[in-house]
């Protein structure tokens, strides 16, 4: 079962779930984590969504961390269906308990998707809160980064300074496209685009550090289609698992997202 972990819709921004549908479609992609846009605290649409279309979607949501009431909102959001909870490595509760949000993650057994860069993921207030919430499972999105092709010899570096973390048994990885890592060939439009490589050694890596059962595929739907494309950013993804057995291709396309975000083994 194919399981995209990273997608955006919106009625007013980006794609609609309908363009979204049309391309796991076409793909073959069975389901995708509906990831809210930052700053967008009103996750009606992503609820409606996975309402209208019985197990194909979970919602992972969007919250201020910072509003006093944010414990209460977030287990609210839980009880009415919510996958999970987006936030940035340096969110932080108001009070006396400053991880009261990521506490109440962890109390109501939402994993966070989190987005952030490297030097944020690295720092240790980062690794603070990850041990204070050890049962807790935490995703960082773009392989622990911003999304942004590694350049410099000094971009490739600090990615590989995240893949430490693999040293947190609640932490994986949220694997992108690999046009997100890598600068455009220039001879990409003419015959298509390849990308071994850094971006092809970055994946090897962090397959070596984290295992396959806590990465997973994610195409940044619709943020794709500006870099090499929705099928693009799978079929190359999978053109990199071609060597791994079965079992590493299934949990990163699929397997590691579905015990996640559906609870499914």
């Amino acid at each position: 079962m194919l399981i995209d972990s990273h997608v955006h819709v919106s009625p007013v921004w980006y794609e609609p779930v309908e363009t979204l549908l049309g391309q796991m479609t076409r793909h073959g992609v069975a389901r995708a984590v509906l990831t809210q846009m930052i700053g967008q605290v009103d996750n009606r649409y992503q609820t409606d969504c996975v309402r209208a279309h019985p197990g194909r979607f979970a919602s992972v949501v969007w919250i201020d961390p910072a509003a006093p009431d944010a414990p209460q909102l977030l287990a609210r959001l839980a009880d009415e269906g919510a996958a999970g909870v987006r936030l940035r490595p340096g969110a932080r509760s108001p009070g006396d308990d400053p991880l009261a949000i990521w506490k109440a993650a962890e109390t109501c057994g939402l994993p966070v998707s989190c987005v952030g860069n490297a030097e944020a993921f690295t720092a240790p207030a980062f690794a603070d809160v990850l041990q204070a919430v050890p049962g807790l499972t935490v995703v960082l999105e773009h392989l622990g980064d911003t999304s942004k092709p590694m350049e410099t010899v000094a971009d490739g570096e600090l990615r590989y300074t995240v893949l430490r973390l693999a040293r947190f048994n609640n932490v994986s990885l949220k694997v992108p496209g690999l046009g997100e890592l890598a600068p455009r060939a220039p001879g990409a439009l003419r015959h298509g685009p390849t990308f071994g490589g850094e971006a092809a050694a970055l994946l090897e890596a962090a397959i070596a550090a984290f295992g396959a059962q806590r990465l997973m595929w994610g195409s940044d739907f619709p943020v794709v289609s500006s870099r090499e494309g929705y099928g693009n950013a799978l079929a190359l993804v999978r053109e990199c698992l071609l060597d791994h057995p079965a079992v590493v291709r299934d949990a990163i396309l699929g397997g590691t997202a579905r015990r996640i975000f559906w609870k499914e083994i």
